[in-house]
């Protein structure tokens, strides 16, 4: 007898789908808040970049900014540890520290009265970089010569135990019966090499979250999106 399923297969109500529809329905950009505050990140325009200076003292002084945050306000870590590294590279993925990785690296954060005020600021915080070539091939990332985004990662070579290259973090091997021997007893080996884009998720909807904080000291979420 086949199995009756409570979900695969049926039609649920969704209850808050007229809302949506009509366009009554409130996310989390929708909210104003009684002394809401706005936030505005400034991202890196390149795509590997050392960070030699970030100067925010003109975005502190704009009227209507309440706080700007760098990676400086973030709290440091010991690099020689191994847990402390990896607190480090969670710490530089929220703001950039030494350089920026990718194109759109968080560098900065405003907090401002409104969110025209907090994009005003964005343009007054001066970053000096220092452009380095970026890595935007695997196999490139691997040569010997290649640029280093880490250098706290080990660069071995091949005939080496452990990470190949300048730009592995880690390096693991999983194995599954004998291989050779299925090969050996196949009626066909067909071998072949495939490159493909990255693949990601397209969103259909703004990023935002908004926050509020109530008089125990508690968070709660109105509304996200």
């Amino acid at each position: 007898m086949t199995p009756q399923f409570r979900a695969i297969g049926t039609r649920p109500v969704c209850h808050d789908g007229v809302d949506k529809v009509t366009g009554r329905a409130q996310y989390g950009a929708d909210l104003l808040l009684p002394g809401l505050i706005f936030g505005k990140v400034l991202r890196s325009p390149h795509a590997h970049a050392r960070i030699k200076s970030v100067d925010a003292s003109r975005a502190l002084n704009y009227p209507g900014v309440l706080a700007v945050a760098t990676a400086q306000d973030l709290a440091s870590v010991d690099e020689a540890d191994p847990a402390g590294l990896a607190l480090k590279f969670l710490s530089n993925n929220i703001l950039a520290c030494d350089k920026a990785l990718y194109k759109g690296h968080a560098i900065a954060a405003v907090a401002a009265t409104n969110v025209h005020t907090a994009e005003a600021a964005l343009k007054l915080i001066e970053v000096q970089y220092e452009p380095l070539p970026p890595v935007i091939d695997v196999r490139a990332a691997l040569a010997a010569d290649a640029p280093v985004l880490h250098p706290q990662f080990p660069n071995r070579h091949p005939d080496e135990n452990g990470p190949l290259g300048p730009n592995v973090a880690e390096h693991h091997r999983v194995a599954l019966g004998d291989t050779v021997k299925g090969f050996r007893k196949a009626g066909l080996v067909l071998e072949q090499e495939f490159h493909i884009p990255t693949v990601h998720q397209g969103y259909i909807e703004p990023q935002n979250a908004t926050a509020w904080w109530v008089p125990d000291g508690q968070k709660s979420r109105p509304g996200d999106a």
